[in-house]
């Protein structure tokens, strides 16, 4: 039940699930260089959340609703894509609209908006929705097992995620005016990445 490898296999398969938040935990405190502590602490602890339920779910749809389940797998990269095109393409605008006005010698430029809630929980849907397959993967796992495994997820997502943020916070701060582009860049990037890597 509880072994060596059980806990060595939740480790793996929260880290390898914890990359696109981490890219996406990047380009937060890229955005937002200012970020404080608290805001940190919950963006990751969203993301962590997120991240923990998903296989968690995909577990539970495979033990009770599977063929509904894998009716609608194959959307679920387009979903990705779309929510992470959405939010980096916004990103990417007002961070070039900062930057021209900049050049242009403006005192009130626009300034890229904060993190808000709405767009956090986007984030956390889109970058850990692919997760739900990893219920596939869990399916033999007793309930206990399933969230065990649910919780390591989350620790180590959120672990990596808060360091994702300290990383682009402090880049951020030197990239200054040009931070919000690269952060909508790299949302679009992860996107891509999850749709691509669905179709082989």
């Amino acid at each position: 039940m509880f072994n060596f490898l059980f806990f060595f296999n939740s480790i793996l398969i929260g880290t390898g699930l914890a990359m696109d938040a981490f890219s996406v935990s990047l380009a937060n405190g890229l955005n937002e260089p200012k970020m404080k502590i608290g805001k940190s602490l919950l963006v990751a602890g969203v993301f962590g959340a997120f991240q923990g339920a998903m296989p968690l779910i995909g577990w539970f749809c495979v033990h009770n609703i599977a063929s509904y389940f894998t009716a609608v797998q194959p959307a679920i990269p387009w979903i990705a894509l779309a929510l992470l095109s959405f939010i980096g393409g916004k990103m990417l605008s007002e961070g070039v609209a900062e930057c021209k006005c900049k050049a242009e010698g403006g005192e009130s430029c626009p300034v890229p908006k904060r993190l808000g809630v709405a767009a956090l929980l986007v984030q956390g849907v889109a970058t850990s929705i692919d997760a739900l397959s990893v219920g596939f993967t869990i399916a033999e796992y007793s309930t206990p097992e399933a969230v065990v495994c649910a919780l390591i997820v989350a620790l180590i997502t959120f672990a990596i995620c808060f360091a994702g943020i300290f990383i682009g916070k402090r880049i951020g701060t030197r990239f200054a005016g040009r931070s919000s582009i690269f952060g909508g860049a790299i949302l679009i990037a992860i996107g891509l990445e999850i749709f691509i890597t669905s179709l082989f």
